[in-house]
């Protein structure tokens, strides 16, 4: 018994990273939980484990009283203690050692029970405070496995197991074991499962790519206003300089478009629009609708903000893009409810609702992809 509580307890140091001090407290007490359900009324209790030598014991600790004893869950009689310990008297204490293969059945059940239920606690602790100062950046993991049926994926990060579910994968990925691979770590949930969750299609793992890669994003020259993105089909990128000496798209764009490169490399080959940001409203939805070309922008006082935009004939269906995407886009980056309407159908009575491709193509703004930093900006062609 007590070579099998000390090897388990090397092997818990040796693959979970957990202290033996932390294990024995938690053995501790579980076993005395366990010595409870069998002695409910006995008030104290000793375990001993020690890992230096090797030792683990247990016993009941009992007064020794003169005559019968009135509590016998916590007393014992002077001749019966001398039987455990020769030099036990009235008034003393002496242990009656216990042998953990004499529990009971159901006590020893609830005891293994009681010690993983603490383990698996005290994991969830040591990973939640380890990963607190990696919330919201970006880490390199090694792929352990994935599961053929769903896709979902496990993932190693500093020697733990962190579940990689597919919802978060960049759409068309395939990963492979021992892969290396970049994550966002999105958030700590201390009261869900899994308890870190990371990321691939998270809009704000494009951010942190653009500070890995753009040093004046990093230095503070240039700023992302505002991220809009359809993962592995594409982004929106609103940037602004702190600077007037530098020019935020050129500088996201990098020598040779090394920098943009790389990102896109990143995202498996994810198409990415930086937008000049401007503080006027009109011009920043204007840019926001690039590739195509803008004739004006009519804003609505109304709330949720709106606008009417009119394009060229030609550029209508550049503007909505394949189904709406470049629209929807640009209404999540601008946060504007944006209807694309086509020069001449602005000039015509509208007669049916038939023509409005442009409303139901751009109302989707979702909350769930506003990034957590103000918003503003707008794109520029690759």
């Amino acid at each position: 018994m007590s070579n099998e509580i000390f090897d388990a307890i090397r092997s818990l140091e040796q693959q979970n990273g957990i202290s033996g001090e932390a294990l024995i407290e938690k053995i501790k007490a579980g076993m005395a939980r366990a010595i409870k359900h069998d002695y409910p009324y006995t008030e104290n209790i000793r375990i001993e484990i020690d890992p230096e030598t090797e030792t683990f014991s247990m016993g009941l600790i009992k007064t020794v009283v003169e005559g019968e004893p009135e509590d016998p869950d916590n007393e014992i009689t002077l001749d019966e203690a001398l039987t455990y310990d020769t030099s036990a008297y009235v008034g003393g204490i002496v242990e009656i050692p216990l042998n953990p293969l004499h529990l009971h059945r159901v006590a020893a059940s609830s005891a293994k029970q009681s010690i993983r239920s603490d383990i698996k606690q005290y994991e969830r602790e040591r990973l939640i405070e380890q990963y607190r100062d990696k919330e919201h950046e970006i880490v390199t993991a090694t792929v352990q496995k994935v599961e053929p049926a769903t896709g979902n994926a496990v993932i190693l990060i500093d020697k733990d197991e962190i579940y990689f579910p597919r919802a978060e994968h960049i759409p068309g990925e395939q990963y492979r074991p021992g892969e290396h691979i970049k994550v966002y770590v999105v958030s700590i949930r201390p009261d869900k499962k899994p308890y870190v969750r990371v990321s691939r299609s998270h809009q704000d793992f494009v951010k942190r790519l653009f500070e890995l890669e753009v040093p004046e994003i990093y230095d503070g020259l240039v700023e992302i206003k505002a991220i809009s993105r359809e993962a592995g089909s594409r982004s929106k990128v609103a940037v602004s300089a702190n600077n007037p000496d530098v020019d935020p798209v050129g500088a996201c764009i990098g020598p040779k478009q090394t920098r943009i490169a790389a990102i896109k490399g990143e995202l498996c080959g994810e198409k990415i629009d930086l937008i000049p940001w401007s503080e006027d409203d009109s011009e920043f939805i204007a840019r926001a609708l690039a590739p195509a070309e803008v004739l004006s922008v009519d804003i609505h006082d109304t709330d949720p903000k709106s606008c009417t935009v009119i394009v060229p004939d030609n550029q209508l269906s550049l503007a909505i893009g394949n189904r709406g995407q470049n629209a929807k886009l640009a209404a999540r980056l601008t946060k504007y409810k944006i209807d694309i309407v086509s020069k001449s159908q602005s000039s015509e009575p509208k007669s049916e609702p038939e023509e409005e491709l442009k409303a139901d193509l751009t109302d989707e703004i979702s909350d769930e992809a506003e990034p957590d930093f103000e918003t503003s900006g707008e794109e520029a062609k690759e």
